[in-house]
């Protein structure tokens, strides 16, 4: 029996597999951090009534410098 042919097309698959999920991969994470860039999961809104559940009554200034941080963390 000749295995050449038959190791050509396994070699062939696999490398198709492998190339298609590094593809995949990337392409997902891409449009993963456009999705969180463009919907947010946290808003100010969110993030005033939290303090405000605190006990705390946030200024702008605060609220302002947890946005910024929080995005500093997303990229």
């Amino acid at each position: 029996m000749n295995w050449g042919p038959f190791l050509m097309d396994l070699l062939k698959v696999l490398s198709g597999l492998i190339i298609g999920a590094v593809a995949g991969f990337f392409i997902a994470r891409n449009y993963t951090k456009k999705y969180m860039k463009k919907n947010p999961p946290i808003n100010e809104q969110m993030i005033k009534t939290m303090m405000q559940q605190m006990g705390r009554t946030p200024s702008q200034k605060q609220v302002n410098q947890m946005m910024k941080s929080m995005a500093k963390h997303m990229d």
